[in-house]
């Protein structure tokens, strides 16, 4: 009977050890080619910017060289579904800003799942919005803003249906209890230059994008979005600040990697991206784009992404959005 229980533990061991090798051998020898981080976004940009930098430090840290290719479009989902389809190897990687979780929660058609689709690696660092008016209409703060937009008709732009900016402008219609009307723009861009022209008059905008606005004064920045003032404007409340209560929105950058990607190989990229991340030259790039630093892992990633897509859920719910 010792014999023959002896014989099948062997056995069973027999199987078992060479699996596990198998996935130690896998994380040994990745990477194994260079690696490529899809940028869903036209170069140039902030978010391109910080991605070039992250990827030159992910490089170094990985032995392998790291290629930034962007695959603009659609809000961001063309690339997105290069890398839902590519091969789960870790080879090739998403660049991901919240817009990847607002596009899922307003409707926008995609061939993938945001939370089956992906594996989690790491989130870089998270910022705030800033609320900015047309310097024509002449607001100060946002009681300004609530009370001219409880008066008169007023419109907010936006990068695009579904993003960041669209849903945060939804958000505050809803905890202002005013009615603004949005218009969406093809990027960020574009929907710069009508608000700086005044033909539209409130952005809900990135930093990147209204950083050098505000600076120079070309519009007027009433607050921020976040849970605390932001260190580029320590004199501009927050809007939960000026009275509404809870209001805590920001955007965040982070990677992700196919489904299906081998847990070690997630958690070797999860060490790598969060050591990237706090070398100077990227760390200095997120601060200067008003970014706090973030450090977690791929699960810590993986709950804030189920968490965000519920709450923008239920803000696209309330507020009736239909988007084709």
């Amino acid at each position: 009977m010792w014999k023959y229980l002896r014989a099948r533990l062997a056995a069973g061991l027999g199987l078992v050890l060479p699996a596990i090798c198998v996935t130690a051998q896998a994380a040994d020898a990745f990477p194994s080619q260079p690696i490529t981080l899809i940028v869903p976004f036209a170069a140039g940009g902030g978010t391109d910017s910080i991605a070039r930098d992250m990827a030159r430090t992910l490089g170094e840290r990985l032995g392998q060289p790291v290629v930034v290719e962007n695959r603009g479009g659609g809000g961001g989902s063309i690339g997105a579904t290069v890398v839902a389809n590519a091969k789960p190897d870790g080879h090739t990687l998403l660049f991901a800003t919240s817009t990847f979780v607002t596009n899922a929660a307003a409707g926008i058609a995609t061939t993938y799942d945001v939370q089956r689709s992906f594996a989690p690696v790491a989130m870089l660092g998270r910022g705030p919005l800033l609320v900015v008016s047309a310097k024509d209409l002449g607001l100060k703060n946002v009681a300004d803003l609530r009370a001219r937009a409880a008066k008169d008709s007023l419109n907010y732009c936006s990068a695009g249906n579904g993003s960041i900016n669209h849903l945060t402008g939804e958000l505050f219609n809803q905890r202002a209890q005013v009615e603004m009307t949005h218009v969406p723009y093809k990027g960020s861009g574009p929907a710069t230059v009508d608000l700086l022209a005044g033909r539209v008059q409130v952005f809900f905008a990135t930093v990147p994008t209204m950083l050098s606005q505000v600076q120079d004064k070309r519009v007027d920045l009433l607050a921020v979005t976040g849970k605390t003032r932001s260190p580029l404007f320590p004199d501009t409340p927050t809007l939960d600040e000026a009275g509404l209560s809870g209001f805590d929105i920001t955007t965040w950058w982070g990677v992700l990697a196919p489904a299906g990607t081998p847990a070690d190989v997630v958690a070797k990229l999860n060490g790598a991206v969060n050591e990237a991340a706090a070398d100077p030259r990227v760390k200095d790039r997120l601060t200067h784009e008003g970014a706090q630093l973030l450090r977690g892992s791929p699960q810590d990633f993986g709950q804030a992404l189920g968490a965000e897509l519920a709450m923008w859920r239920e803000v696209v719910k309330k507020a009736g959005v239909k988007l084709d």
